[in-house]
């Protein structure tokens, strides 16, 4: 079930509905009904078969789990039995094709695998290490398919997300909660419509004839992914941060403007915060982190960035993409403080350049079209873009203002790029983001009737709107 969609507002209202009025009577009845309403919500999306894999997977945790106790024997043995089977399962079914150069494919693989594995993968930490403790009755199903982060996050760290159940606040939200709910998941819809999808629309066209791009047209096509990506994943996180809220819960903040770093170390603390710390508590650290020297720490940060792009996706241009981003950190430190001193806006612009080329081989279908893409930006010649990049940007709002202002017809296409990059550096640099504000809103009749208004467009548009990014992976 989409996010961007009638059918997911209706559902939300729904368990809302049911779930609040429980609250009032019942407190583990109303628990109940939203493990219920989050199963069905999983089902509605993943179908069946995937539901089936990955209760299999909360089985084997919640049987891993009253083995880890501090006194329980052999207890090495069954954290390595428990990670052994979650990296297992999702070996086999996202990366058997890879593995086996394309002999062997299952094929499909369960909607949110890569997101379920890390999770139950964190919590198996946490037993272990006895930073979380949980009773035998623990929902582990609501932990594991709560409906707003299954399918693509934030990941939920266990010690952060169990307690928060036997808050007063669970399932009880107050005006102020309900509020900024609402707030988050009118702006993460509005991300999500107006700008990534606008985006996504010249990106798109552009990789599909690169060719044909100019060096102005292959630039746009590589910032407006970099925006792209960030605005679909940064929408999806406010839409459940929203959702979340409304059921009164918090979600760990995920994004924190990261295109405003001033290095690649500073980026990966405000890009997928949970992705980058999940890693760090539970790969980077374990390998021994920064105390082993600098070559040990070099290579420790390869490793992470390595898994980070395997994680992403099975193939050699997410690899190539993780190893960059290890790389640029590893660069960074070997630099040491003569970095520091360069202009503020120099190291800027240095890093988003570097997040920016990094991201064609994210998107990239292979690594010849990635070179191709590159090539075109530096060669491609000064031909301003063609109607064709533009192709299904806008296009009905387009042929409104075509009939309304004919005069404008000529600079259509022009306004169409400006609004829409304009509109998204903007939105991407500025200084305070949603769930920043999330904690301090309070809402006011020309925010709530521009907030209202922008909604209303992106419902009007929603037959178009594609999937977000991060549900394949």
């Amino acid at each position: 079930m989409s996010f961007q969609s009638l059918s997911f507002f209706a559902f939300l209202a729904v368990t809302l509905g049911v779930c609040l009025t429980l609250r009032k009577k019942s407190a583990p009845s109303a628990l109940m009904a939203l493990e219920l309403a989050c199963l069905v919500f999983y089902l509605i999306g993943g179908g069946w078969k995937g539901l089936i894999v990955l209760a299999a997977g909360v089985a084997v945790t919640r049987a891993a789990a009253l083995r880890l106790g501090p006194e329980a024997p052999n207890r090495r043995r069954t954290l390595v039995l428990a990670c052994v089977w979650h990296v297992g399962v999702l070996l086999v079914f996202k990366y058997t094709g890879f593995l086996t150069g394309g002999a062997l494919s299952v094929g499909w693989a369960p909607l949110g695998l890569s997101f379920f594995t890390f999770q139950q993968l964190w919590l198996l930490k946490e037993l272990y290490t006895g930073q979380t403790a949980l009773e035998p009755d623990a929902p582990l199903a609501l932990y594991a398919f709560f409906f707003p982060t299954v399918t693509s996050g934030p990941i939920l760290r266990p010690g952060a997300f169990f307690p928060q159940l036997k808050e007063e606040r669970f399932l009880r939200p107050d005006w102020s909660d309900a509020a900024a709910g609402i707030y988050a998941i009118c702006c993460g819809t509005i991300k999500k419509v107006l700008l990534a999808d606008g985006f996504g629309a010249v990106v798109d066209n552009g990789w599909a004839r690169l060719g044909d791009l100019s060096a102005p047209s292959a630039w746009l096509v590589i910032l407006g992914y970099t925006l792209q990506l960030y605005f679909d994943f940064s929408g999806y996180c406010d839409i459940a941060s929203g959702a979340a809220r409304l059921l009164g819960l918090r979600l760990p903040l995920n994004f924190n403007s990261p295109y405003r770093s001033l290095s690649v170390g500073e980026f990966w603390k405000r890009w997928h915060i949970t992705l980058t710390t999940f890693l760090r508590e539970c790969v980077y650290f374990p390998l021994g982190g920064s105390r082993k020297g600098a070559g040990r720490t070099y290579w420790n940060i390869l490793v992470i960035f390595l898994i980070s792009g395997f994680w992403h996706g099975a193939g050699w241009t997410f690899l190539v993409w993780g190893a960059l981003h290890g790389l640029g950190q590893v660069a960074e430190r070997a630099w040491g403080s003569g970095r520091d001193r360069l202009p503020r806006a120099l190291r800027w612009a240095l890093t988003f350049l570097f997040v920016n080329l990094a991201w064609v081989f994210f998107r990239a279908p292979d690594l010849t079209a990635a070179g191709e893409l590159l090539r075109a930006a530096v060669t491609g010649g000064l031909a301003v873009p063609q109607d064709w990049l533009l192709e299904g940007l806008f296009s009905k709002e387009t042929g409104a203002l075509r009939l309304l202002v004919p005069a404008l017809t000529p600079w259509e296409d022009a306004l169409r790029l400006l609004v829409l990059y304009g509109a998204g550096l903007a939105a991407a640099l500025w200084p305070r983001n949603v769930q920043e504000r999330m904690d301090t809103f309070r809402p006011t009749v020309r925010l709530g009737l521009g907030l209202g208004l922008l909604t209303l467009w992106c419902v009007l548009s929603f037959s178009g709107v594609t999937t977000f990014i991060y549900s394949n992976f």
